[in-house]
């Protein structure tokens, strides 16, 4: 955040100030974490499921924070400090940011779906920044909590924001997208991430489309234009459509696809209404055409030529967690894409492992949440594309994870095996390691798969 005074920020969040803390001093950070706490920070007292952020407003003043945010009054105050009085603190970070975002007046780019969100933000802040300095929401900063927290790190130096919107349940994508008040909005696909909550793909795509009530009328939706259900949005809202997909019918899409083994990349002609460009896609996955055409897309519209395109696309790094490959000794490749699941992206992650060019083939899965009565029969579909896929081997750890393991089982996959946690399935894991080998770990984040991913970088002889 750019620096403001504690009097801003108390009249911004409707606050009163108390305390003798100078009401001028400047202040360039808002925390609820004090363990993450700065010297000369506003501390934020959250209320969480078990704990209630007030208790640590003494401490972290006492630990540098110039001020605090506080629902209560406080019976001492300490001296030097500042205490911003407000109704309720968890109503500060939406109002806060919502004052402060209206200081910039760049484009913003946003961007939901059900499946590769951080992907295509990443994809698309790559591209744009060989032109602009761009501003992308930091990790998984996405929702009703880390969006307002996101936007207080803009500066004047950032001329356009992408901002990832993500939701569990209906009413949170027009929380998130009134603050950032888009003009252009992408959205990747409508799967069934999250259906347990939102009881159909339907009420999904009506929970994404929250977005255009809080966009101009002249703004942009970029849609994937293969997914059937994101094309009934067509003549229903106010904004332009712009498609993009694998199929010529789309506005932008790629033709000549060709996967290079050796270097692990892809290489395709990007199509679009401005004519046709080449171009090598730094990643794995057929499915990565779908962001490199949504970031092609938003770049044009913002002024971007083919070239500055090309070379943005180059630009890509991938998320923490998000396939990102870890290439070790002995010919063994870890497919790291733990951070989330469900059927669209674990069907994407299993193609992925079946095009790696190793001789040996495992898929580590975990379970696959809020699914609702839909879970076993989507694990089940797993197993059986495991089977049609030829992978050679599975480890299903997770209760709703043994639907998976009986339909791979079934569909005569060569090894199969089933565990109930993460710590009973490691010596099986390490017994499959083996030169030549592909292993894919992916599984809902609650699962936090990521410990399997270092037990076995731990396991692997370093790339020489």
């Amino acid at each position: 955040m750019e620096a403001v005074t504690l009097a801003q920020i108390a009249q911004a969040v409707g606050g009163t100030l108390l305390g003798d803390a100078d009401p001028s001093t400047p202040v360039s950070t808002v925390c609820y974490n004090t363990r993450e706490l700065h010297e000369g920070d506003v501390f934020l007292p959250l209320m969480g499921e078990r704990t209630d952020g007030h208790n640590f407003i003494d401490q972290a003043l006492k630990s540098g924070a110039v001020a605090a945010f506080t629902a209560r009054k406080p019976g001492t105050l300490l001296p030097g400090k500042g205490y911003i009085l407000v109704k309720d603190t968890a109503a500060v970070p939406a109002t806060l940011a919502a004052w402060y975002r209206s200081r910039f007046t760049i484009p913003y780019v946003s961007v939901t779906g059900s499946v590769g969100k951080t992907t295509t933000k990443d994809m698309v802040a790559a591209v744009l920044s060989e032109k602009f300095s761009v501003y992308k929401t930091p990790g998984n900063h996405n929702n009703t909590l880390g969006v307002p927290m996101a936007l207080l790190d803009l500066t004047h130096e950032h001329q356009v924001g992408v901002m990832e919107m993500g939701m569990n349940h209906a009413g949170e994508i027009d929380f998130i997208s009134a603050l950032i008040k888009p003009s252009i909005t992408l959205i990747t696909n409508i799967g069934d991430a999250h259906i347990e909550n939102l009881g159909s793909r339907k009420g999904i795509l009506a929970a994404k489309a929250e977005v255009f009530a809080h966009m101009p009328e002249d703004g942009l939706a970029i849609l994937n234009g293969d997914d059937e259900l994101l094309m009934t949005l067509k003549g229903t809202i106010k904004q332009r459509i712009i498609t993009c997909g694998a199929s010529p019918y789309n506005d932008y899409y790629v033709s000549d696809l060709d996967r290079n083994l050796a270097t692990d990349n892809l290489h395709c002609v990007l199509h679009t209404p401005a004519g046709m460009a080449e171009l090598t896609i730094p990643a794995v996955g057929d499915y990565m055409i779908y962001p490199v055409l949504m970031a092609a897309a938003v770049g044009e519209q913002l002024g971007m030529t083919a070239d500055e395109i090309v070379r943005g696309v180059l630009r890509y790094a991938p998320t923490k967690m998000r396939m990102n490959v870890v290439d070790r000794g002995a010919h063994v490749r870890i497919l790291d894409d733990c951070y989330n699941a469900n059927p669209q992206s674990v069907r994407a992650g299993l193609q992925t492992l079946a095009s790696t060019q190793r001789d040996f083939k495992v898929a580590i899965l975990g379970d696959m949440l809020e699914l609702g009565p839909l879970g076993p029969n989507m694990h089940a579909m797993v197993g059986q594309l495991i089977g049609e896929t030829h992978i050679n081997c599975l480890v299903a750890i997770g209760e709703l994870s043994r639907h998976t393991a009986k339909a791979a089982e079934d569909a005569q996959v060569p090894q199969v095996y089933w565990f109930a946690t993460k710590e009973e399935a490691l010596p099986t894991i390490a017994k499959l390691v083996e030169p030549g080998s592909a292993i894919l770990v992916k599984a809902s984040r609650k699962m936090e798969f990521e410990e399997i991913v270092r037990y076995l970088v731990s396991i692997t002889p370093e790339k020489e």
